[in-house]
């Protein structure tokens, strides 16, 4: 029986069991691999590395349905570790045999925290991003297989982590806040009073996952973190945080902070490296955009200033599931802050 009401905080076992239950339906997999621009540009950057890749030992952290694992297995490598904690492991093992790579691709059911393997690795590939790149993330288990498996001077896919924030104006919102003032003149009752409920509603501390529209975007986006995915540690994703400045480019009301990420892969036999980007000005993914709406819209004029600071930290409910706190100053408007964080399953449905 479910229980309405305040969360519980749920040890580490249940969350992690509730996460990885999440990956055991097939519509999760179903998004992630209709996602072009996120399968399509690891398949380019596995063919890429191929020279890194042929002959080697690879570890594919989080599997899922071993899409990867095939990539590195079609572009050379002689041994590929398929690392899957859910059940979804099952269906990778039928995927390939299917795909006759099943001598070369080996599916390992289990963490790669609680697994072993009978060798180090040359290469290990991974696609660890969660919303605003750290929510419900694998990043930690990646750098655990890079400090226990991965041999000196091996390769990482991908290889580095960028984040960015920009200042959007966001129409529906504000749109939906006015539909109260409508009413009267639709229906004949009053219904204003309920516009300042909704902005409750609306513009709480929830991370808001959309797709924002190019043509909302109020200024060039700033990065405030980087992360050397060869250098970082656990520790230090204990408190990711940078500053960022950018100005508007015309007249507008901010309402809301966008936050997005890029990841790049190292690419030796081309001139650049390979970009997978989140950001609205590219095609969309199923990462869309972590939206953050602030209590107020904020008008701004060509170039106003907008500065502030953004510390992304692990939850108190759970370590996987990201909080955002931003502080802000748009123009001459006093600074303010705001935490947000994604709603999630760390309520115990069976409580």
């Amino acid at each position: 029986m479910s229980h309405a009401g305040k969360k519980r905080k749920l040890d580490k076992t249940r969350q992690d069991r509730l996460y990885f239950d999440s990956y055991s339906d097939v519509t999760i997999h179903e998004d992630m691999i209709a996602d072009h621009v996120r399968t399509n540009t690891y398949r380019t950057a596995i063919f890429s590395n191929s020279e890194s890749i042929k002959g080697k030992v690879v570890l594919d952290v989080g599997a899922g349905t071993g899409v990867l694992s095939i990539f590195c297995a079609q572009a050379g490598a002689k041994k590929v570790y398929a690392v899957e904690a859910c059940s979804i492991a099952e269906q990778a093992v039928e995927i390939v045999k299917q795909n006759n790579v099943e001598e070369i691709v080996e599916i390992i059911r289990g963490t790669v925290e609680t697994v072993e393997l009978p060798e180090k690795v040359d290469v290990i590939v991974s696609e660890w991003m969660g919303y605003a790149l750290l929510h419900e993330s694998m990043l930690n288990s990646v750098l655990f297989a890079r400090d226990k498996w991965l041999k000196p001077g091996g390769v990482i896919l991908p290889s580095r982590a960028e984040l960015f924030i920009t200042p959007i104006s966001d129409p529906v919102v504000e749109d939906r806040l006015y539909f109260w003032y409508t009413v009267k003149d639709r229906y004949g009752v009053d219904m204003s009073s309920m516009s300042d409920f909704a902005q409750k509603c609306i513009k709480n501390s929830d991370i808001t996952v959309n797709t924002v529209a190019m043509e909302d975007v109020l200024s060039h986006p700033a990065r405030f973190a980087e992360l050397d995915l060869y250098l970082v540690t656990v520790e230090e994703l204990r408190a990711v945080k940078g500053r960022f400045t950018c100005e508007s480019f015309g007249s507008a009301a901010v309402n809301a902070f966008c936050v997005y990420f890029t990841v790049t892969f190292p690419c030796p036999e081309k001139a650049e490296s390979l970009v997978l980007s989140t950001c609205p000005f590219n095609p969309e993914t199923h990462w869309k955009q972590a939206v953050l709406y602030l209590d107020s819209p904020v008008e701004v004029v060509q170039d106003t200033p907008i500065t502030g600071e953004v510390s992304m930290f692990p939850s108190e409910d759970g370590s996987r599931h990201i909080c955002i706190h931003v502080d802000y100053s748009i123009g001459e408007e006093k600074r303010q802050s705001k935490t947000f964080s994604i709603p999630d399953w760390t309520s115990d449905p069976q409580s």
